[in-house]
C-alpha cells in the first residue's frame, strides 16, 4: 500500500501532535506551508485558542526567494508574539521536513526572539 504526499505527511503530523501540544506559558508554533504561500500561527492548545498569526500574504512581508519570504514571516510572527508575551514556544513543523523554507522560518522567528 503506497501513500500519496499528502497521505504521508498526514500521518508524520499526527505523530508529530501526539508529543507536541502547546500550553498558555508555552504555546506551539505551528507552520503551514503551500506551493506559494507560508503560514505560521502560535496557538494555545490547551485553552484551543490562537493567540498570534503571520503569513506571507500579509503587507510588510518582504517578498524575495521563498526561503527569504519565510524568514520575514518567522521575524514577524516572532514581533507578534513578543507584543503578546509570548518568549518561549515550542516548534511544530507539521509533517514537513526542517529544511529550506520550514528552516528558513524558524531561524527568522529565533533571530527575532523567540526562545526553542
Amino acid at each position: 500500500m503506497s501513500l500519496t504526499k499528502t497521505e504521508r505527511r498526514q500521518r508524520i503530523k499526527f505523530r508529530i501532535r501526539k508529543i507536541v501540544s502547546g500550553t498558555a506559558a508555552q504555546p506551539r508554533l505551528a507552520v503551514f506551508r503551500s506551493n506559494k504561500e507560508i503560514y505560521a500561527q502560535i496557538i494555545d492548545d490547551v485553552n484551543g485558542v490562537t493567540l498570534v498569526a503571520a503569513s506571507s500574504r500579509e503587507k510588510g512581508v518582504t517578498k524575495g526567494t521563498n526561503t527569504e519570504t519565510a524568514n520575514a514571516v518567522g521575524k514577524l510572527v516572532a514581533e507578534k508574539a513578543l507584543k503578546a508575551g509570548v518568549s518561549t514556544i515550542t516548534f511544530d513543523r507539521g509533517g514537513y521536513l526542517y529544511h529550506g523554507r520550514v528552516k528558513s522560518l524558524a531561524e527568522g522567528a529565533r533571530e527575532a526572539g523567540l526562545k526553542f
